[in-house]
Parts: C-alpha cells; sequence; structure tokens
C-alpha cells in the first residue's frame, strides 16, 4: 500500500509538472491580406525561448518566433496557418483560417452585340462550345437534357444524344476528340464520340459540389461546382487534381457557372447575374468583370428578361474565327459580340 501511495504521488507531481510546462501563448495573424503583402506571423507568450514551427496548408514555412513571408505567388483564397509549440512528443499547436486576396480590384469591361443567330427558345443552356468550326451545346433540366450539335446560323440540330431523365444535363466541353457532359447533383459525367454521340465512358467527381460549368485548357478539364472554386480534372480518370477559388480584392466570386478557356483565361458565367467574370487561372484572381445588362432585352421573348432562371448562361469562344458568342437559358438568340475595354 505504501507503494502505491508513493506511485500515486510521483504521477501527480509529474502530471503538475507538465501543466505547468505547457506554454501559454497567442497566435498573431491577420484575417485578410492582399498577396502584394508580407504575411506576417508571431507567437505572444511570455516564454521568449519557445520552440515554434509555423506550417501553411501543412507545408513548414518557418521556425522563428516572428516570421514574414512572401506570398505574391500564392492562390488566392482561403489558407490554413497552423504554428506548433514545443518538440518531440511534448508540443502544443494552433490554427487559423486567412483568406489571400487580389492587389487591384477587377476591371469592367462592356460589350457590343455584332449579330445574333437564332437559338431553341427550349433549350435549357448549360454548356455552349466551338469545336473545328462548329457549335455544340448541353442542356439542361430532367427528361429534357440533351447533347446537341447545332447549326448557328439556322439553330437547326444536326445531332443529338439524350441523357436519361433521371439526370440533369451540365457544362460540356470537347477535348481529344471526347464530348465531356457534366451531371448537377449525381457526381457523374459522361464521355461521348465527338463524331457519334456514341457514350464511351463514364467519370465520377468525388470532391467538388457538383457539376456546373466545364471547359480545358492544353493538359486539364476545368470545372465550376457553384461555389467560387474551380476544379482542374485529369481528363482520362477525371480525378480532381487541384482547384483555385475566385476572389477580387475585397471577396471571393462565387456561384460560377458555365466556362470557357479563352487565351490564357477562364471566362465565368456567374449564376442570376447579368455578368461574366474574367479569371486568372494561377491563382483565381478575379481580373476583370464584362457587364453583360441588358443583352436580354434585345430578345424577342422579352418574359425571360424578369425570369429569376433563365439567366445569361453560355459562352462559346471559335478561335478560328476568332468570334465570341453567348446566349442564355431558354434564350430565342445567340448573340456574336465583342468585349469593350
Amino acid at each position: 500500500m505504501q507503494i502505491y501511495r508513493i506511485l500515486v504521488a510521483f504521477t501527480l507531481i509529474i502530471g503538475l509538472y507538465s501543466c505547468q510546462n505547457n506554454p501559454e501563448f497567442e497566435l498573431k495573424s491577420p484575417e485578410k491580406i492582399q498577396i502584394n503583402k508580407k504575411l506576417n506571423l508571431s507567437i505572444s507568450s511570455k516564454d521568449k525561448n519557445l520552440k515554434v514551427t509555423y506550417f501553411l496548408d501543412d507545408k513548414e514555412i518557418g521556425n522563428t518566433q516572428n516570421i514574414s513571408l512572401d506570398i505574391s505567388n500564392a492562390k488566392l483564397g482561403k489558407h490554413v496557418v497552423k504554428v506548433v509549440v514545443g518538440e518531440f512528443d511534448d508540443t502544443t499547436s494552433k490554427e487559423t483560417t486567412i483568406t489571400f486576396l487580389n492587389t487591384q480590384k477587377p476591371k469592367v469591361y462592356k460589350y457590343k452585340v455584332i449579330n445574333s443567330f437564332p437559338h431553341d427558345r427550349e433549350s435549357f443552356t448549360q454548356g455552349l462550345e466551338f469545336y473545328k468550326n462548329e457549335l455544340y451545346e448541353g442542356t439542361g433540366q430532367r427528361g429534357k437534357s440533351v447533347l446537341r450539335k447545332v447549326d448557328l446560323k439556322t439553330g437547326n440540330v444536326l445531332l443529338e444524344q439524350a441523357l436519361a431523365s433521371k439526370y440533369f444535363g451540365e457544362g460540356i466541353t470537347i477535348f481529344n476528340n471526347k464530348v465531356y457532359q457534366l451531371t448537377w447533383q449525381s457526381k457523374i459525367g459522361f464521355i461521348y464520340d465527338v463524331n457519334t454521340f456514341k457514350t464511351l465512358s463514364t467519370f465520377p467527381f468525388k470532391q467538388s459540389n457538383e457539376g456546373w460549368g466545364l471547359t480545358h485548357n492544353d493538359t486539364h478539364l476545368i470545372k465550376s461546382d457553384g461555389t467560387e472554386r474551380i476544379w482542374f480534372l485529369n481528363p482520362e480518370t477525371g480525378a480532381e487534381e487541384s482547384y483555385i477559388e475566385a476572389y477580387t480584392n475585397n471577396r471571393r466570386v462565387e456561384n460560377l457557372n458555365e466556362l470557357e478557356y479563352i487565351d490564357g483565361k477562364i471566362y465565368a458565367n456567374v449564376w442570376t447575374k447579368n455578368a461574366i467574370a474574367i479569371i486568372n487561372p494561377k491563382n483565381g484572381a478575379v481580373e476583370a468583370i464584362v457587364n453583360m445588362k441588358g443583352l436580354a432585352n434585345q430578345l424577342d421573348n422579352k418574359t425571360v428578361v424578369n425570369s429569376s432562371d433563365k439567366v445569361l448562361n453560355g459562352i462559346a469562344y471559335n478561335s478560328i474565327t476568332k468570334k465570341l458568342y453567348v446566349t442564355g437559358k431558354n434564350w430565342d438568340k445567340i448573340f456574336e459580340i465583342e468585349i469593350v475595354k
């Protein structure tokens, strides 16, 4: 019994000693910062001899109590900063989230209508794309979702493939002679032969919220999911390999929808807004906004103007003619436009 009491007392002493040596400190960091500024991190503690290690998104960035970090090449959006105090198995950590912002507010551009062409009013446009000088469209709504090739000048459907009624079709893009088409909430995309629309395979998307817009660069499919995030997908597997977050100099830009990749930039419709965001694919910076206000007034069907869902959605760039086209959900026209900077 005496030995037991001694062991208990010894354990209590060790526990008290450990509690007394558990350092008290405060992590000091900004909540938001523009990436042209240095990210300064520090801890506040009475003990000036603490061993400190900082991490940014799980990558070690410094081991002094005060650090100043160059973030000019960082991606915009939310980042997790963590500080670990102590060493070996005797450590205490704290973390916080910091939002990286662009350095300049977006430029605001206007547009000029060059021409207009007929568009199927029953087409709930989700994706619009030119490939080898031919126009392709993906539409939505369960039981009405299709993939089609369309004659631009007449609006006639040249080839069409319907989705099963359980699927709500979303954005499309064409890469290496294959058509990729997203679905909204089914976490699956379809791959078709571009010449026949025969279904070749499917691909899942597991990390992103939903399927909204789709485009591609030279190496990856580029996908929006209705948030501020834009994902980069492996075209062979559909795996979401990385993402950017769209931010201006003071806030995020969410509800990103239909996408188009034009001359190294991502053009994105903003759901329910008469606007197209022009986004830097390297860091997510919203570099410009194209104010599309008033375009719907040029439709023959004026009831669309005040509709909550029959909104601007559809961006197609013809790389051969260097012409840009836009339309909307259930709009009766496709417009060739010129962006006025």
